[in-house]
């Protein structure tokens, strides 16, 4: 019971304590409102990063306003990252280890980020949240049960015709606003932190130019989670798989006997794909992994289908890539003429097996979060972050929390609470590294 009560004492006392902070000259919402008008899509298959140039409005803006808040060494590289460095205000910031923060720009291929019309639901009183312009996307409160936690919040979604863009701007909002205010609070105490705004984090690619040595952080966390007190330092392993078919095209006139139209072996392929869990991602969850069909071209002459394989173990992506492998042997058995290719590239492997060596990075933010007067709850991503690719290539980096719920979709949404908490918790991540590296 003593160790409960100095538990809810430190929380109260932070919170106090943060109360009495001086405010940021931008608050974390209005950074957001502003930053989803920016059309920031990015596209599959792109030579390089950013896979679209629009993404460099966002990233020139926010080099701008790096600069404003007198944040050093603000640069935005060829391949379109943004890079910074917040000094740290203590008597000798050495004995700290500089941490990063990063957020990703672009916003998802699948729905269109352009026009975006936000609806600031205000004094949210609970029940479903029916997005004005198109009434057919609710956000129910039976598929949505965060929206508990957000009565009387004011609920930010798009209008039903877009994403709103909260993955992941609300992530750069949030450590915008956290450079805002410790600014503004000289007597909040941190170590140097390296900020960080990357494209293409949607597509893949843009993290591979991330100049880890020239930022300088030794640890780092990207800010690109959900449900607020969600602490990810366990992602998928994932590689993508290509089955393409040949066949051979020709009039289809005078076709007879010379035709083989490569479709046919494409459909089967799929229809031989297995119906039931734990194969499909509409009908898995946690930690079960799948294998999802996601794009495809098709023609006589050539079809070619695109698949992910995601597991949490290695040995249960082989188990799904052999999965693959005996399906397309028995097309080709049925489909001896058309000849069918499969191959398949790793996308990025389960950081945990490197985090594990680094518990305090999870442990710190545990303690921010509850800082925060959050519940912190570790929970694996079902998919990928660019902290996925740096941790592999030796710079650990978990993911934190945004507030948001829903991406990739039109029904995405998050709120002045999920913003202005997820802030908070950065604020606090950086004292309590100072903190414990000064024992």
């Amino acid at each position: 019971m003593k160790i409960l009560l100095s538990i809810l004492m430190v929380v109260l006392l932070t919170a106090a304590s943060f109360a009495q902070t001086k405010a940021p000259s931008e608050s974390a919402m209005d950074r957001f409102l502003r930053y989803v008008k920016i059309d920031t899509q990015s596209a599959e298959d792109q030579p390089a990063p950013p896979s679209t140039k629009k993404q460099l409005d966002l990233a020139r803006l926010l080099e701008k306003e790096l600069k404003d808040l007198s944040v050093q060494n603000v640069r935005i590289s060829k391949w379109g990252i943004v890079y910074g460095m917040v000094p740290g205000n203590l008597a000798d910031n050495g004995k700290v280890p500089t941490i990063g923060f990063i957020a990703h720009m672009d916003t998802s291929p699948s729905v269109s980020g352009a026009n975006v019309n936000v609806i600031v639901h205000k004094n949210y009183q609970g029940g479903d949240i029916v997005l004005p312009n198109d009434k057919t996307q609710v956000i129910t409160a039976a598929q949505n049960p965060d929206l508990k936690n957000l009565i009387r919040d004011d609920v930010i979604t798009a209008d039903g015709t877009t994403l709103l863009g909260s993955d992941d701007k609300s992530g750069c909002a949030e450590v915008m606003t956290m450079i805002d205010i410790l600014r503004n609070n000289p007597q909040i105490k941190h170590g140097n932190i390296a900020v960080a705004f990357t494209p293409d984090e949607e597509v893949g690619g843009g993290i591979d130019k991330f100049d880890i040595e020239g930022w300088g952080a030794k640890f780092a966390y990207t800010v690109d989670g959900e449900q607020l007190g969600d602490i990810s330092n366990e992602t998928w392993s994932a590689r993508t798989a290509t089955v393409t078919f040949h066949g051979k095209n020709t009039h289809p006139g005078t076709a007879k006997g010379i035709m083989i139209n490569s479709m046919y072996a494409a459909g089967d392929f799929l229809g031989n794909f297995p119906d039931n869990a734990p194969n499909r991602p509409e009908t898995t969850e946690k930690r079960v992994g799948f294998v999802h069909p996601y794009s495809s071209t098709l023609s006589e002459e050539t079809s070619s289908i695109k698949i992910l394989i995601r597991d949490f173990d290695l040995s249960g992506v082989a188990a799904k890539e052999e999965l693959l492998k005996q399906i397309v042997a028995k097309t080709q058995a049925k489909y001896p003429n058309v000849k069918i290719d499969y191959e398949s590239k790793l996308g990025y492997l389960n950081m945990k097996e490197v985090l594990k060596n680094y518990p305090q990075l999870t442990d710190y933010a545990i303690e921010a979060t509850k800082r925060a007067g959050l519940t912190p709850e570790i929970r694996p991503i079902r998919g990928g972050t660019d902290g996925s690719n740096l941790t592999a290539r030796g710079l650990p980096t978990p993911n934190l929390f945004t507030g948001g719920h829903n991406f990739h979709g039109k029904l995405e949404f998050n709120s002045r609470k999920g913003l202005e908490k997820s802030t908070e918790t950065l604020v606090n991540l950086v004292q309590i590294w100072a903190e414990k590296s000064k024992k």
